[in-house]
C-alpha cells in the first residue's frame, strides 16, 4: 500500500514537471498567456474525493507552495492557500467514496472555477491585477476550466482505480 501511495505521489511530481515543460509546447502561441492548466490540482482533487479530504489538503498545500516557488513568484502562498482550501472543500462534498463520473466532473468544474477565482481574488486583494473579474473569467478562467476538464476525463478511470485499490486495502480505523 505504501508503494502505491509513493507511486501516486511520484505521478503528482511528474504532472508538475509536465505542466511546466511539455504543456507550453502543446498550447498554441496565441493562447499561451491565457491557458495555464493545473494538472497537479486536478489529480489532487481526485485524492480529496477518493482518498481523504485531509490528504487533499496536505497535498494541495505542498504542491501549491511548489507552484508558488517555481512558477509564480509574485505572491508566495497564494497557490498554496488556494489549492489547499479548494481541495479540502471539494473533499467535503461527496458523501460516498463511490463517486460516479458525472459527479466527479462537476466537482472538477467547480474546483477549477473555485481555484482560479480564489487566486484572482487574492491577487486583486493585494493589487497585483487591475482587470475586472468578468475579463479574467472570459480570458483566463473559462479556457483553463475547459482544459482541466478534458484532462480530468482522460485520467478519470486509471486514477480512480488506483485510489480505490488503496482505499479498499486500508482498515476502517485508518480511514478516519
Amino acid at each position: 500500500m505504501r508503494r502505491r501511495k509513493s507511486i501516486l505521489i511520484l505521478l503528482l511530481f511528474l504532472l508538475f514537471i509536465v505542466e511546466g515543460t511539455i504543456l507550453p509546447w502543446l498550447i498554441p502561441t496565441a493562447w499561451q498567456t491565457r491557458i495555464v492548466p493545473h494538472l497537479v490540482y486536478i489529480a489532487i482533487i481526485f485524492f480529496s474525493v477518493y482518498e481523504n479530504r485531509h490528504t487533499g489538503l496536505v497535498l494541495g498545500l505542498c504542491f501549491g507552495l511548489l507552484h508558488d516557488v517555481v512558477y509564480y513568484g509574485a505572491l508566495i502562498g497564494a497557490y498554496s492557500f488556494a489549492m489547499g482550501l479548494c481541495c479540502y472543500l471539494l473533499g467535503l462534498l461527496p458523501r460516498s467514496r463511490q463517486t460516479p463520473l458525472p459527479l466527479m466532473m462537476i466537482l472538477v468544474l467547480i474546483g477549477s472555477l473555485l481555484l482560479d477565482s480564489t487566486i484572482f481574488g487574492t491577487y486583486s486583494l493585494f493589487g497585483l491585477v487591475h482587470e475586472p473579474y468578468t475579463w479574467a473569467l472570459m480570458n483566463h478562467i473559462i479556457p483553463n476550466v475547459f482544459v482541466q476538464f478534458l484532462f480530468a476525463l482522460i485520467i478519470y478511470v486509471p486514477l480512480r482505480r488506483q485510489l480505490e485499490i488503496i482505499t479498499k486495502r486500508r482498515s476502517p480505523e485508518e480511514k478516519n
